[in-house]
């Protein structure tokens, strides 16, 4: 079924400590109906937000919380630090990459602060996201602790 030693098949980190869970259970109906995508997100133990593949970065919101990452394989990632943090409008966030930035595996994206977060009522999951799902061919999920950078969360391979 799975053949993840193709040259097709590749790896997506955890962005943060924490543990990795289904979409399903993010509280959003967005990530959890999977409308820009199939992945998995953390529920992070700490700030830092490190990038979860090789790539380019290819859009960083005004307000710092979510980042698209081309990544090297062509595929298109999306980190989304925290549940409509949109509205927090860049307070708790200090970003580490711009558009056009090369990125690697474990390269700080963004410093989150969690602690601020929670206080103004907003919670913490980070979806991790393939918005060009058509590009997959089979996807595997791995759930439970992760450490950032190191902890594959998502393994695939590409049509």
């Amino acid at each position: 079924m799975f053949n993840f030693k193709s040259k097709n098949a590749g790896e997506i980190y955890a962005t943060q400590n924490g543990m990795v869970v289904s979409l399903s259970e993010v509280p959003d109906e967005v990530f959890a109906g999977k409308i820009l995508g199939d992945g998995v997100a953390i529920i992070p133990d700490d700030d830092m937000v490190l990038c979860p593949v090789e790539g380019t970065i290819v859009d960083v919101t005004e307000t710092l919380h979510a980042y698209c990452i081309h990544s090297k394989d062509g595929l298109d990632i999306l980190v989304h630090v925290g549940i409509d943090t949109v509205n927090l409008k860049g307070e708790g966030f200090e970003s580490f990459v711009k558009v056009g930035d090369i990125v690697k595996t474990g390269d700080a994206l963004v410093k989150a602060d969690l602690r601020l977060i929670r206080e103004k009522g907003y919670e913490t999951y980070t979806p991790i996201i393939i918005t060009n799902m058509d590009d997959i061919k089979d996807i595997k999920f791995n759930l439970g602790k992760a450490t950032a950078g190191k902890s594959c969360a998502i393994s695939y391979t590409k049509k």
